[in-house]
C-alpha cells in the first residue's frame, strides 16, 4: 500500500492482545494448494478446497467450457475471476449475466451455473452451510469440533433490492486512507489488495489481532511470510510457538482469533493477496468509504453507530 500509516491503526481491533483470557487458542491453518492433490478433478477443472470455521475457499484451475453447478444453495456465495483475460456466464435467480475478468461476483441462493469461457483460474467462496463441500475440504478433520472464541455464524441482512447476481470490477483506484478494495454481501467480506511489487519493507509491518473471528489470507500470486504469535494463558501446556510460515501461490492461511499476526510479501516479483472474512467485519463496515458496495448491503441494525 502507498500509505505511510496503515489505515487499520484507526480501528479498535489494532494493536496487541492486552491480556490472556485463560482459555486455549486454536492453531493456524495452512493449505498450500500447490503441494497437494486437488479435492475435485474433472476433464476441465481441478479444484482445491480448504476451510475455516464459517467458510470454504475453492480454488480451481479450469479449461474453457468448465461448468460449476450448485443446486439448492442455501446462501449467497462469491465468485472471483482474478485474471483480466477470463470471463464466465453466470446463471442464477432467474437471470443470466456475462461476467468479465478481474471481477468479483456475488451469486444468490438457489440453483446456479457458472460456465467458464477461457482457460484460467477461478475462486469461489462458500459458507460451511454448504455441507457437501465442507466434507470435501482438505482439512475437514480440523473442524469436526468448533474452534474457540468464534461465535455461531449469523448472516447479515439481505440486500435492499433482493437477491440477484451482482458483479463488480476489481479495477478500483487506490485511495488515501482506504484499506484495500473491500466488498461485502450477506455471508462474506472480501478485501482485494493492490499488487505488491517486490518484498514488503520489514520495518513497516502491521501486527494486530482479532478477538472473535478468523481471517483467511489467500495468496494468488508471489509469496508471503505469515507471522503469528499467541498470547500466554495461565496454563503453560497451552502455550504455542510463534509461526513464521512462507506460503506461495495458491495457498490459504486461516488466522485464528487472539493470535497477533502480520503478513509480508517476500517475492521479488508481483505479490497478490486477498483477505476473506465470514460473516463481514463490523469494524471495516463502519469506516466511511471502505466498503465499495455498502449502499447495496445494509449492516445489522445492532451494529450501526
Amino acid at each position: 500500500m502507498s500509505q505511510t500509516v496503515d489505515p487499520r491503526s484507526r480501528l479498535s481491533t489494532s494493536g496487541a492482545v492486552s491480556s490472556s483470557s485463560g482459555e486455549a487458542f486454536s492453531a493456524a491453518v495452512y493449505a498450500r494448494f500447490y503441494d497437494m492433490p486437488p479435492q475435485e478433478e474433472t476433464a476441465k477443472a481441478r479444484t482445491w478446497m480448504s476451510r475455516g470455521q464459517n467458510f470454504i475457499v475453492a480454488f480451481s484451475e479450469t479449461k474453457a467450457g468448465a461448468v460449476f453447478e450448485r443446486t439448492n444453495q442455501k446462501d449467497e456465495f462469491v465468485l472471483i475471476l482474478p485474471e483480466e483475460n477470463m470471463s464466465a456466464t453466470v446463471t442464477a435467480g432467474g437471470e443470466t449475466k456475462e461476467v468479465g475478468g478481474f471481477t468479483i461476483t456475488i451469486v444468490p441462493p438457489g440453483d446456479s451455473t457458472i460456465e467458464v469461457k477461457q482457460d484460467g483460474e477461478i475462486i469461489r467462496l462458500f459458507t460451511t452451510q454448504s455441507e457437501d463441500l465442507a466434507e470435501k475440504v482438505s482439512n475437514a478433520e480440523e473442524y469436526r469440533d468448533p474452534h474457540p472464541h468464534i461465535p455461531p455464524f449469523k448472516p447479515w441482512p439481505e440486500p435492499k433490492n433482493g437477491f440477484k447476481i451482482r458483479s463488480y470490477s476489481l479495477d478500483v483506484p487506490e485511495e488515501e486512507g482506504r484499506f484495500g478494495k473491500i466488498w461485502r454481501c450477506t455471508t462474506f467480506m472480501v478485501n482485494v489488495f493492490p499488487p505488491q511489487h517486490g518484498p514488503r519493507d520489514p520495518s513497516k509491518l502491521s501486527p494486530h489481532h482479532h478477538d472473535d473471528f478468523e481471517q483467511c489470507s489467500l495468496v494468488i500470486g508471489g509469496e508471503y511470510e505469515h507471522h503469528l504469535r499467541w498470547p500466554w494463558t495461565a496454563n503453560l501446556a497451552e502455550w504455542r510457538e510463534d509461526n513464521h510460515e512462507k506460503c506461495g501461490a495458491p495457498s490459504v492461511t486461516v488466522i485464528p482469533p487472539k493470535a497477533i499476526h502480520t503478513s509480508a510479501a517476500i517475492d521479488p516479483g508481483v505479490n497478490l493477496l486477498i483477505d476473506i472474512f465470514s460473516p463481514p467485519r463490523e469494524d471495516f463496515s463502519k469506516m466511511e468509504g471502505w466498503v465499495l458496495n455498502a449502499d447495496e448491503y445494509p449492516m445489522p441494525p445492532e451494529s450501526k453507530d
